[in-house]
């Protein structure tokens, strides 16, 4: 035998190497014990431990059994020699490509395929662009004018006090009227931090105070609160629907007080029981043939895919044909970002569409186009990856179920469901986690990975470190931070990569390159800020002694000096800022405030109190109530909401009129 034969000629060149010990060819045969360094013949009698000391001297202070185990996992790592690259056969390879057979028969030339691809183009950019058109348009509805689009968030009101003190920045409240239109799907348009109603907090749902009253004799017209979401008040009035959107003409109505709770058309109306400055109504028998046909556009264009999936088989055609396609979907159509006219959201779409074309083309270069280069399995791609990027893209309707608004630590504590929800969508990661590990193995590319996100661990370990910022994991953060770990050709990666592009284009269409790195004013936005809350002394109460107009009840409030890092004090009585006392004031405004009862209201009254800084304000506390009876019921501890009186929320069309 060859290898005994070599063994042979060397103990005959150095006979003293083998000295005392016979071996035979059979013995030669049978496998030996791997060793690190050739040992002499002599080393095998040895114990154990003298060879693995000798073997590990390198690192004498490292355990010999943590050596051997540490070797061994670095073996395993490396994966098989040679690798072996993943790569789809395809399930009923005939079937699959049979597209492509079909292009190689018919159009077999580069330029009659570049001159049908072109073309298929423009049939896809105009019928698109007719259907669009014909969704944002609407015709005049009488004497009130084109339709204003607005968003499922539009209010007359803004949030808190951003309308000013005594609204006044939010008037004028009643007596003009407006044509409106609103998009599709926004009766599961929510609240993200707690909205106070009186006593009542709001969050995570929809905000509709208000609807048809108990008594119909004098207006049978649903009335609603002014700071209503108007599209949500138009779908539970019936004027529009939510599948189709639609439009309406709003007026505004001024005070009104008893706003009545109802379900109607699947939105559950807030009942409110004291008076606000303004509401609206809508008017009734108003003809409107605005349709949103997002859902059609989105059987175009999913359609116009997926045909280009099955015939394409040039990987970078495919990636930027589709990348391009579902943005310009999702950012005018399914999703598109806040925005006052067509004009506006097209600067809006570009401004975001270059920087993510650039992420989109380092994307391609290192992760996407070694998973679909060699791909023949036309129909397994279609349904798993591009498939997986439309569920991605369209998150707002596909993942709307899951309770994580935000990956923040202040929105899964207080958000119902959000912890539990946290905790099963890590346990999926982990499992695809293991499951891409096996076969980065495979294909010998595990500790090029491991080195990379590693990297990626201690930059994120060091924003976490960083004084005064939040790290905020946003979807397009997601999206860039796992792509790479699906670079490779196997059925799972093709799902797992089409939804994280999907993530990605939804997060930069809809919201843009936002920050990493927040603070928490960022953050909070109108959320609770847990300052500190006014301590008020007993309230004096002196009621009317008749009804006469000339006679009115009054509730005085007090308190104590205020520290010196607050500059004054904020009052809301029914959600509205009725006074702002600082310290430098007279006296009796800086540390009181007295509240008249309007003669002949027989309602409740809701107070809430917040310290200010500068012109900002902080916390407000929960309701104290004024009862129509007179009597004052203390407010619960804690606080209702954060409110800044620079925010304007959806108050655009308060200042409209």
């Amino acid at each position: 035998m060859a290898m005994a034969d070599r063994l042979s000629d060397e103990e005959a060149a150095h006979p003293t190497s083998g000295a005392g010990i016979r071996t035979s060819t059979e013995s030669l045969e049978r496998p030996r014990p791997h060793t690190e360094t050739t040992a002499s013949s002599s080393d095998l009698s040895a114990p154990r431990f003298i060879q693995e000391d000798g073997t590990y001297r390198k690192y004498p202070w490292i355990p010999t059994r943590v050596q051997r185990y540490s070797k061994a996992v670095a073996r395993w790592a490396k994966g098989p020699q040679p690798p072996r690259r993943q790569h789809i056969k395809p399930l009923f390879p005939k079937i699959q490509e049979a597209p492509i057979r079909f292009l190689d028969t018919y159009v077999p030339k580069k330029k009659a395929r570049l001159a049908l691809l072109l073309f298929f183009y423009l049939c896809w950019g105009l019928t698109f662009g007719l259907m669009l058109r014909y969704s944002t348009q609407s015709a005049d509805i009488g004497s009130y004018g084109q339709p204003v689009s607005i968003d499922c968030g539009a209010t007359f009101w803004s949030s808190g006090n951003s309308c000013g003190l005594q609204g006044s920045d939010c008037r004028p409240f009643e007596g003009t009227s407006m044509a409106f239109r609103c998009p599709a799907s926004c009766a599961g348009y929510k609240v993200l931090n707690p909205r106070a109603v009186g006593t009542q907090e709001i969050n995570y749902a929809s905000l509709v105070i208000g609807g048809p009253p108990a008594d119909t004799s004098k207006d049978p017209r649903a009335t609603y609160r002014g700071d209503s979401f108007l599209c949500q008040a138009a779908i539970h009035a019936g004027v529009i629907t939510d599948s189709e959107g639609g439009c309406g003409v709003v007026s505004k109505n001024g005070a009104a007080s008893s706003f009545t709770s109802s379900q109607a058309n699947g939105i559950k109306s807030i009942g409110f029981d004291s008076h606000f400055p303004l509401s609206f109504v809508f008017q009734p028998d108003i003809t409107c043939s605005a349709k949103d046909m997002r859902w059609p556009i989105l059987a175009v264009s999913v359609i116009f895919t997926s045909i280009l999936s099955l015939f394409v088989t040039s990987p970078s055609v495919f990636f930027f044909t589709a990348f391009t396609t579902i943005f310009i979907h999702v950012g005018l159509v399914s999703d598109p970002p806040t925005h006052s006219s067509i004009p506006d959201l097209l600067q809006i779409l570009v401004s975001r569409f270059l920087p993510a074309m650039f992420v989109a083309f380092v994307f391609y270069t290192f992760s996407i186009c070694r998973t679909l280069r060699g791909l023949t399995a036309q129909v397994e791609k279609t349904i798993l990856w591009l498939g997986g990027c439309w569920v991605g893209s369209l998150t707002n309707y596909t993942f709307d179920f899951i309770p994580i608004q935000r990956l923040t630590p202040h929105d899964l504590d207080q958000q119902p469901g959000a912890k539990a929800a946290l905790a099963f969508i890590a346990i999926i990661l982990i499992a695809i986690v293991v499951q891409q590990i096996w076969y980065f193995r495979l294909e010998g590319r595990l500790l090029r990975y491991l080195s990379f996100y590693g990297v990626i661990l201690v930059g994120i370990i060091v924003c976490i470190c960083i004084p005064g910022l939040n790290l905020r994991i946003h979807h397009y953060i997601l999206a860039i931070l796992l792509i790479p770990g699906t670079s490779m050709q196997t059925r799972p990666s093709l799902l797992y990569q089409g939804i994280l592009l999907g993530l990605f284009i939804n997060g930069i269409a809809r919201w843009g390159f936002d920050s990493l790195l927040q603070t928490d004013a960022a953050l909070l936005n109108d959320g609770q800020h847990n300052s500190k809350l006014p301590n008020l002394l007993p309230p004096a109460i002196k009621l009317a002694a008749t009804t006469a107009a000339t006679s009115n009840s009054n509730i005085t409030f007090t308190w104590p000096d205020l520290e010196p890092s607050f500059d004054g004090v904020s009052i809301l009585v029914n959600d509205v800022e009725r006074f702002r006392g600082f310290v430098d004031d007279e006296p009796r405004n800086g540390r009181g405030f007295m509240w008249e009862r309007q003669p002949g209201l027989d309602v409740n009254e809701y107070f809430r109190f917040a310290f200010m800084q500068g012109t900002a304000t902080l916390d407000y506390t929960k309701a104290g109530t004024w009862t129509k009876d007179g009597k004052w019921v203390e407010m619960a501890p804690g606080p209702s909401r954060r409110v800044r009186r620079e925010e304007r929320g959806g108050g655009v069309l308060g200042e409209a009129q």
